[in-house]
């Protein structure tokens, strides 16, 4: 923590190395109180006097202000310290915070000095490869749940509710995996449209928790990851490090860009460098960057107990401006004791030059697999055959060789939820006041006869069929899978398929319309496949291939348009187990011979 509070001092440091001068900023009942901090190399530190745990502080750095030359200090901007790990209120934009001159002490949120965090004890973690992440947006998930306390709702705190635990149960969920809770400030066309991020991937400091989703702080989400591991139920963390929510050069001073603006990519030119659609990239290039997410990743695990964590954007940590599948941050995660046994998750890709590098990321990391979701997609819609969808739920071996570092996902929180990705073909994104530009334009999605709600029955029962398919198909494959919360019981979005600005109705969960038999369908799946969790950590080579029919399949049936579905058998026929799929159906539905007579235990002959 850059706040030490220990033998009766409050030691304050912080980076800045191009500064002119560093002021540590105390607000009180008295108003602001200004102390000069001194310099040591890159740093600048002041010791006081008193354990002032529970102060509210900022900085202020002075230096020239030229923002074509990356320099952006301006004393009249009140920064926030990057090791912060509680907030006294959320970020909001303002067109004051990109102004040179204007005071921002009213509109900044202050950090809060903590005490000397206890460490949770250290243990494994809570989560084995092959099992159910569960993706949540913390927010969407409770703010209508009719079991949890209104004041609850929306909070960390509120994933711990026995009846929210409890669904999770149901499922066999193996983590869940949280959406950004750290601080994050809307992007600012949001205020004047009169929409809010209800994402969070758009954050300023990368380890204070917003007090929004986390009011309790560092300890209420230590109590939530605690509660969830007595039921059995790993937690990983979201974590946006490619960018902050400085934006680009129009965007506000709040954080690293008045303290240290070389934390982010720049061109040969100084133009700042924009692999991630933001406006910046943060550079895991400079060992201060990767120290600040080294320190943020150890915080996590060390005062919240969590098991891991999902990178957004993943290869911008690896980019120096290229990717490089050996890149420092790798290494000094793996030397880490905190970090190395941890769950590590790559979105691997991003939109600069090479930013596709599914299976480039290293042995022990497990990577979302796009591939997966539109081939299994283009396989019920119609676009290819069996063979495209064998690969996938086999582990995509094409892409990852013999090690299984698949996360297999339907859907997930940006495109079509699952139920959408059903019923239409189109996005339907006015809302986001983007004159629907934005958002996936290729979709692999199919409406069933009729676009966006219907009364139909006919297309209704499709639909539902279909959907079943596809999760028999999820369940059945082999590597980690992932579900995105509510897909389990058909929840929409209107055909919003990018509804991060849309904090209300289209992305909180309604629970008391969900469609129960659906869920309990998914409960079913997944509780065969945690039985049997095992199977699904490595590539599938102790079975067969085989048709409708039970004929082995040969070159000329993979090939054959005609072939509409297959089979897997594990083992021996009588003792066996597997699962069948045909488009024809729909159906995808695994199944287990109960006894040497060779019947399955479920509608599928073994």
């Amino acid at each position: 923590m850059t706040a030490r509070v220990e033998g009766g001092r409050t030691r304050f440091t912080v980076r800045s190395p191009r500064a002119e001068a560093v002021w540590l900023c105390l607000f009180g009942d008295g108003g602001e109180r200004r102390i000069a901090m001194t310099r040591h190399g890159e740093d600048w530190a002041v010791d006081l006097p008193g354990e002032l745990a529970g102060a509210r502080y900022g900085f202020r750095a002075e230096g020239p202000w030229a923002p074509e030359r990356g320099l952006w200090f301006d004393p009249a901007k009140l920064l926030v310290d990057p090791h912060a790990a509680e907030l006294d209120g959320p970020f909001r934009h303002d067109t004051a915070l990109a102004q040179f001159g204007v005071d921002t002490a009213d509109l900044v949120p202050k950090a809060r000095v903590l005490p000397a965090l206890p460490d949770v004890p250290p243990a494994p973690p809570v989560f084995a490869h092959g099992g159910l992440v569960y993706e949540v947006n913390v927010r969407g998930l409770t703010m209508l749940h009719p079991d949890v306390p209104e004041g609850q709702r929306g909070t960390v705190a509120a994933l711990a509710h026995p009846a929210v635990i409890a669904h999770l149960k149901k499922l066999h969920v193996s983590a869940v995996e949280l959406m950004p809770i750290v601080a994050w400030i809307d992007e600012r066309h949001l205020p004047p449209l009169h929409l809010a991020n209800a994402w969070g991937y758009n954050p300023v400091a990368p380890m204070a928790l917003d007090p929004r989703l986390c009011p309790g702080g560092v300890a209420e989400l230590r109590a939530a990851v605690a509660a969830l591991h007595a039921a059995g139920i790993g937690v990983i963390l979201d974590l946006v490090f490619n960018h902050t929510g400085e934006s680009d050069v129009l965007g506000p001073v709040l954080c690293l860009r008045g303290l240290d603006n070389e934390a982010y990519a720049h061109a040969p030119g100084g133009n700042l460098i924009n692999d991630t659609g933001t406006g910046n990239t943060l550079d895991f290039g400079n060992a201060a960057v990767r120290a600040l997410v080294l320190d943020a990743l150890r915080h996590f695990v060390r005062h919240g107990g969590v098991d891991g964590f999902r990178f957004d954007l993943a290869t911008v940590m690896a980019r120096g401006p290229g990717f490089d599948p050996a890149a420092p941050i790798f290494a000094e995660i793996a030397a880490d004791p905190w970090l190395a046994d941890r769950v590590l998750i790559a979105e691997p890709w991003d939109i600069g030059p090479g930013g596709y590098q599914l299976g480039q990321f290293p042995a022990n990391w497990l990577e979302w697999n796009d591939r997966f979701r539109d081939d299994v997609r283009r396989f019920w819609r119609g676009d290819c055959g069996v063979g495209v969808l064998a690969t996938r739920i086999a582990g995509s071996a094409d892409v990852f060789g013999k090690r299984c570092r698949s996360v297999n996902f339907l859907a997930a929180h940006d495109g079509f939820t699952l139920a959408d990705t059903l019923a239409f073909e189109h996005r339907r994104n006015w809302a986001n006041g983007e004159d629907n530009r934005d958002g996936h334009g290729e979709n692999f999605s199919w409406n069933n006869g009729a676009e966006g709600p219907t009364g139909d029955p006919a297309v209704l029962a499709r639909r539902r069929a279909f959907a079943k398919a596809m999760l028999g198909t999820l369940f059945v494959s082999t590597g980690t899978i992932m579900l995105t919360a509510g897909d389990e019981f058909g929840r929409s979005q209107g055909g919003n398929n990018n509804a991060y600005a849309q904090d209300n109705a289209v992305t909180w969960i309604d629970w008391e319309s969900r469609d129960r038999d659906l869920e309990d369908h998914v409960a079913a799946l997944s509780a065969w496949r945690a039985a049997h969790r095992e199977r699904f950590t490595a590539f599938p080579e102790d079975g067969a291939w085989l048709g409708p029919d039970n004929g082995e399949m040969d070159a000329a049936r993979w090939e054959d348009p005609a072939t509409t579905g297959v089979r897997w058998r594990h083992g021996e026929p009588a003792r066996s187990f597997g699962f069948a799929i045909d488009r024809a159906g729909p159906y995808a539905e695994p199944w287990e011979a109960a006894a040497p007579s060779g019947r399955a235990s479920g509608s599928q002959p073994a």
